[in-house]
């Protein structure tokens, strides 16, 4: 299933875990960032698959924003 951007955001906020492969779905790393933020601020775990194209200043953006909540699976 692909959801729109929003909708994952939404899904963090509220509290729901997420697991993202960026071999299977295209993901803004902006977009990452703000779930990430979401996840932080429900406490929701957000487990990020096959980050390879991520540049490591994203990842470190995104671990920063996540507050621990986030786990790459490299």
């Amino acid at each position: 299933m692909i959801l729109p951007p929003s909708t994952l955001i939404q899904i963090a906020a509220a509290g729901g875990g997420l697991t993202i492969d960026l071999n299977r779905m295209v993901v803004a790393p902006s977009t990452l960032i703000q779930i990430a933020a979401a996840s932080a601020k429900s406490g929701a775990t957000l487990i990020i698959k096959n980050p390879n194209f991520l540049a490591p200043s994203i990842m470190i953006q995104i671990s920063a924003a996540s507050r621990g909540k986030v786990i790459f699976e490299l």
